[in-house]
């Protein structure tokens, strides 16, 4: 046993030796200050390369400078360190140069793969700028010009035990932070900003910067709390094939709180709680993409959500309002022209089923629509609880849009909610007067 005792302990100081910090620029040899495209390959290069040569222990740090690079950072199989982001990075916006694979797809701004116990962090507030207005081109249309074809600000895949803190994600060209495939992973005191203007509002110039979800997540026990997102399309997106994840104490302004799109998986015991969204597109956003494969969204809690003056859906359950296509009305499987106008469809896929959904303690305050609960006639959504969901100011424009509520069972609305949708049983405690303006 004793031997055994001074092996390890042997172990843990020779661990310890190996262990260093690592200078981006002391020991990288990364240069500050130079927006050159010379410099942004060279810079790209040396982050690529130290962050490859981390071994367990070490600390790399990126001091308070403003280092510009090119993308394509590729890092996997890296254990037990720190990245510390305490200055600025700054992807350049040149698309020509920008590295291809072999099919033509720009590869990501960071690419992580199979990591495990690492933290992101700052000494501050780091920030990652991906310059993503050039990417997104002019507004509408920069993506019939490029469609998807853009790298995103961090990708991290297959991987376990993360950490990332005290980070602001700027501008991505498309998703910013994507982590897919992981098993523990916690985001806190992170905020993902993505503008073309400083208006307070998500109008057609702003909402021209499609694809900047803010933080994507898949996989499993997870836990994101305390940061902001105001982007142009999912703020927060739980997607295909996801258990265990909490989502609390954010702000949110965007196309909204969602689980989706999600097709032939299973997503199971999320919880979104304590939220505060001004001035957002969708606020709550529940979706199914089309498919044949059964897929299923269940035990599901949205909870103390405030939402402010939302510009389109406060809330949205059913199949995903989108187009993936030039043609902006296609519906995929519910078109962006639904219901504006009278030839757009909106299709409930069949394969996408509901079950034990609740929201409880929201709020909606001056909206401009009031919501959608839509599932297939072959298979009703199930046990849909709507508990003290309540819309206040509502405009007259506003109350002639209400809920579109079809083929749910067990829809029930308790507590004071008002408007009660109507495929809903009324369980209400009392009747809320309309407040208009």
């Amino acid at each position: 046993m004793k031997s055994l005792f001074f092996a390890l302990c042997a172990f843990l100081v020779l661990l310890n030796i190996k262990a260093a910090v690592v200078d981006f620029e002391i020991n990288g040899g990364a240069i500050p200050d130079d927006s050159s495209l010379e410099t942004a390959w060279k810079n790209g290069a040396a982050l690529n390369a130290t962050l490859t040569s981390l071994l367990p222990g070490d600390v790399f740090i990126v001091p308070n400078k403003t280092y510009h690079l090119m993308g394509g950072i590729f890092v996997q199989n890296i254990s037990s360190v720190v990245i510390q982001i305490d200055g600025t990075l700054i992807f350049s916006d040149n698309m020509k140069q920008w590295p291809r694979d072999d099919q033509g797809q720009v590869l990501e701004c960071l690419h992580f793969e199979n990591i495990e116990n690492v933290t992101f962090t700052s000494s501050g507030k780091g920030l990652i700028d991906g310059n993503g207005e050039t990417w997104w081109g002019i507004p509408l249309i920069g993506y019939l010009v490029r469609g998807e074809n853009r790298p995103r600000l961090l990708n991290i895949g297959n991987s376990r035990q993360l950490l990332i803190e005290n980070l602001i994600f700027k501008n991505s060209p498309y998703w910013t932070v994507w982590a897919h495939e992981v098993d523990g992973l916690e985001i806190r005191y992170s905020d993902v900003t993505a503008r073309r203007s400083s208006s307070d509002g998500h109008d057609l110039f702003d909402m021209s910067a499609f694809n900047t979800d803010g933080f994507d997540v898949t996989g499993k026990n997870v836990w994101i709390h305390d940061c902001t997102v105001w982007n142009q399309d999912d703020c927060f997106c739980v997607k295909d094939g996801s258990e265990n994840m909490l989502i609390e104490r954010v702000n949110a302004s965007g196309v909204g709180l969602t689980i989706g799109s999600i097709s032939g998986t299973t997503v199971r015991n999320i919880t979104f709680r304590d939220i505060y969204m001004s001035n957002t597109y969708k606020g709550i956003y529940m979706k199914f993409r089309g498919g044949d494969v059964p897929g299923l969204i269940a035990d599901v809690l949205y909870e103390n959500i405030y939402i402010d003056s939302p510009e389109q859906w406060p809330i949205w359950i059913g199949p995903a309002q989108q187009a993936d296509n030039s043609d902006p009305c296609h519906a995929n499987p519910c078109s962006l022209c639904w219901p504006t106008f009278s030839f757009a469809e909106c299709n409930a896929p069949a394969a996408g089923s509901y079950e034990n959904i609740t929201l409880r303690n929201i709020t909606i305050n001056n909206p401009k629509k009031i919501g959608v609960i839509l599932a297939n006639g072959t298979n009703p959504m199930n046990n849909v609880v709507f508990d003290s969901v309540r819309f206040t100011n509502l405009s007259e424009k506003a109350t002639d849009s209400y809920f579109l509520c079809e083929n749910v069972v067990g829809g029930v609305a308790t507590g004071d909610t008002w408007p009660v949708p109507s495929c809903f049983y009324d369980n209400t405690t009392k009747t809320t007067d309309i407040i208009q303006v």
